[in-house]
């Protein structure tokens, strides 16, 4: 059941002749990761600030946990935690000081503070280093003291910017595991702003592409692959001891099972692409043929074949939006693979 807790509904914003942000319709369900995956200027973040009721959209509206975010602003930052690509906090105080005096400045009544204060710092994996000054952690230390900083003011949706950037591959993981597990205990919604697409696909249950102000395609992994791969949303991929004669007989009774599309033979591989999982059948009837089977892969299409895909199909037509689309892939995929 549908339980929008982030309503968008023709959310724009122009400065002067360019738009930002360009006609931006969208829903996200309380309890739910959604990834916003696009470009550094793709418009995300100028997305957030009219969430928060920092920036005054051009037109269209924002509500967040019911709230209109132009009109109450307030009110939308008392239920939401954001946490910005680049956090900050007083360097001659120790971690565990710098959130003591945040959550006074949230209105935690003094009894609970401390213990909640520690409580927090041991979520986010800094228990062993809450009472070293933050002038000796590194970023990505501060990106979970960030973390800890949106948490203790128990928000119901909480905003991530760019959450990973400074963190080391194996912190990534664990932070990323962090953001699922609470939002699967507690309940809370997640907003994860990136343009890191495995780190995206790792955690959201539903992403939205993200580019020059427009979304252009949301939906889940699943749902974005049948989408855009029709017929051919799953590959599998069946490994042979001996080498294959490209003529091997058996792949035209393949071709002929209802859920296959293709199927091609490559020295001792068979590469079937079907319109769905069909694996068991096609192993079924491999071994009937004889044949000694020593691997079995299925292939998924990620983050990666969707965005190429997409961009395929609806920029190729287009010289400028091509030429973009060609500079975007360029950044985007340095960018993605960094971390």
């Amino acid at each position: 059941m549908e339980d929008p807790i982030i309503e968008l509904e023709g959310l724009t914003k122009c400065y002067g002749s360019v738009k930002a942000v360009d006609n931006l319709y969208l829903k996200i369900d309380r309890g739910e990761i959604f990834g916003l995956l696009g470009p550094n200027g793709a418009g995300k973040t100028t997305t957030i600030l009219m969430m928060l009721g920092l920036a005054e959209p051009s037109a269209g509206s924002a509500r967040v946990c019911g709230v209109n975010a132009t009109m109450h602003p307030i009110a939308v930052k008392q239920k939401v935690g954001y946490m910005p690509d680049s956090v900050g906090f007083y360097d001659d105080m120790t971690a565990f000081e710098n959130l003591m005096y945040i959550a006074r400045l949230n209105g935690i009544a003094g009894e609970e503070i401390e213990a909640r204060t520690r409580e927090t710092m041991e979520l986010v994996g800094l228990g062993e280093e809450m009472h070293k000054k933050t002038s000796a952690y590194s970023r990505g230390m501060k990106q979970r003291l960030g973390l800890a900083d949106v948490l203790i003011r128990d928000p119901e949706v909480i905003i991530l910017d760019e959450p990973t950037l400074g963190i080391d591959p194996s912190g990534i993981k664990e932070f990323l595991s962090l953001i699922r597990r609470l939002s699967r205990q507690q309940g809370l919604t997640v907003l994860l702003s990136s343009h890191h697409l495995h780190q995206v696909q790792q955690v959201c249950d539903r992403v939205g592409i993200f580019v020059n102000g427009k979304l252009l395609v949301e939906g889940n992994i699943e749902t974005l692959s049948r989408n855009l791969f029709g017929e051919e949303s799953y590959v599998v991929v069946i490994t042979a001891r001996e080498a294959l004669p490209s003529s091997w007989g058996p792949a035209e009774e393949l071709r002929k099972l209802d859920a296959v599309r293709n199927v091609e033979v490559k020295e001792s591989t068979i590469e079937l692409s079907c319109r769905e999982d069909i694996t068991p059948d096609i192993v079924r009837f491999l071994v009937e043929q004889g044949m000694n089977i020593t691997g079995v892969h299925k292939k998924e299409y990620g983050l990666d074949e969707i965005y190429h895909r997409y961009f395929e199909n609806n920029l190729k037509n287009n010289t400028a939006n091509g030429k973009f689309a060609g500079l975007f892939q360029r950044s985007f995929f340095k960018r993605s693979n960094t971390q």
